[in-house]
């Protein structure tokens, strides 16, 4: 990066969670993306009452950005930008700054997201042409301010800037609950079985960073895209998948997405990190508001802000999903994700390291839909030195998604036939 007097203190490795396509050779950039503008530096730096931000462009680049509250947060929305920052993920900075994260949260729209060590207000905003063959430059100051300051001018009703970012789309009608068809229904009607996979996070969300540099959501969309070609080769089922892009998508927006394709099997994947690299394992999650243990509550609160971390606006949401569901689950629906959950361990135990108590239980959002058997797939940790290197490689994903297939293929099976 580019030195002009605004360095700082480097910021810890897992403070700045930021992506881009290409890393390790899980992705490669969309055509729409190399056409972006590009986004080549950033730079923080505190200066005497005041925490300056720049971010410098290889072209013009429209801007907006509003303030959050619950943690506070600045919010800076502009068309597509291909990020090409160099160095490592991780950028000098400090001051009212303590993480940033970037990437695409909807189409047409990229973001960045400035978590605050306090509250703070945007003293003024910009972007600097080119000078000498320079390139162009935003700028953004932020100042100290009163936490009700902060709270008054909170919200994207209270946007700076001339970027207007497209309306989301219209919500879809919800579909009305009724209680999940079993394997045994599935197979009478003659239908092939409907699976939607979920790549976790995405995005401005980039889920954990793994020990190599690796980011959680570029495995769980490699995986994804593996896993579903794997099961399509299959012949026997119908796979729909929650996104399969580098793009955020909302929570409830993939269990909506699940309920709306009719889905008989919902596979969220993700990839874990723990503060020892020593712990490694691949482990298996189903839906319970009491956690199996504290390590299993922690991580579905983690899971359950994603959300906040890309940005959003929760303060006109209801506090969970529970506006789509008349229970928390059906215990058919909560019954048969457990059977599918066991079969995914016998057939995972032959392939991999699974974590001891591999079959766990917490109060994950994602597993939320009420006529819709859901698990969820840690496929292992990313700051276990070995298992995010195996990650990385097809091979070790194939030897993962022959094990999903194979208790895919058991489960509706061995349901089916015992008369469920």
């Amino acid at each position: 990066m580019a030195r002009d007097g605004l360095e700082g203190p480097v910021l810890p490795r897992r403070a700045v969670l930021a992506g881009f396509c290409g890393l390790a050779g899980v992705l490669v950039c969309p055509d729409a993306v190399l056409a972006a503008v590009r986004a080549t530096s950033v730079r923080l730096g505190s200066h005497d009452g005041f925490t300056r931000v720049v971010i410098d462009f290889a072209s013009q680049v429209n801007f907006s950005l509003f303030t959050l509250p619950d943690p506070a947060r600045v919010v800076v929305d502009m068309p597509e930008v291909a990020w090409q920052f160099q160095g490592n993920g991780v950028f000098g900075g400090g001051g009212l700054v303590s993480s940033l994260r970037y990437g695409l949260f909807q189409p047409g729209n990229s973001r960045l997201v400035f978590d605050l060590s306090r509250p703070a207000t945007v003293k003024q905003a910009f972007v600097i042409p080119p000078t000498d063959g320079g390139p162009w430059r935003f700028v953004m100051d932020l100042e100290v301010t009163s936490i009700e300051a902060f709270l008054k001018a909170s919200g994207p009703n209270n946007r700076m800037g001339t970027f207007q970012p497209a309306a989301p789309p219209p919500e879809q009608p919800e579909v009305a609950v009724k209680p999940p068809e079993t394997p045994k229904q599935v197979a009478s009607s003659g239908r092939k079985p409907v699976i939607v996979l979920d790549p976790g996070h995405g995005g401005v969300d980039p889920g954990a960073i793994g020990v190599t540099g690796i980011y959680e959501k570029n495995i769980t969309l490699a995986a994804g895209k593996e896993f579903k070609a794997m099961l399509d080769r299959s012949g026997r089922y119908t796979v729909h998948m929650t996104r399969s892009t580098d793009m955020f998508i909302p929570l409830r927006e993939r269990i909506a997405i699940a309920r709306r394709h009719g889905a008989d099997l919902f596979i969220s994947l993700h990839a874990d990190s723990n503060p020892s690299t020593a712990v490694k394992g691949l482990s298996v999650y189903t839906l319970s508001e009491k956690a199996s243990d504290s390590e299993a509550a922690a991580l579905a609160d983690s899971e359950n802000k994603v959300d906040i971390i890309a940005g959003m606006d929760l303060s006109h949401q209801s506090q969970d999903v529970t506006n789509i569901l008349i229970d928390l689950a059906q215990r058919e629906t909560m019954n048969l994700s457990s059977q599918m959950a066991e079969g995914m361990v016998v057939q995972l135990r032959r392939e991999v390291t699974l974590l001891r108590q591999t079959h766990r239980f917490a109060g994950f959002a994602v597993l939320k839909a009420p006529d819709v058997p859901s698990v969820l797939i840690e496929m292992g940790y990313l700051s276990n030195p070995d298992e995010a290197r195996q990650l990385q490689t097809r091979e070790y994903r194939a030897k993962l998604g022959d094990s999903l297939t194979r208790s895919v293929d058991a489960y509706f099976n061995k349901v089916r036939k015992s008369g469920r």
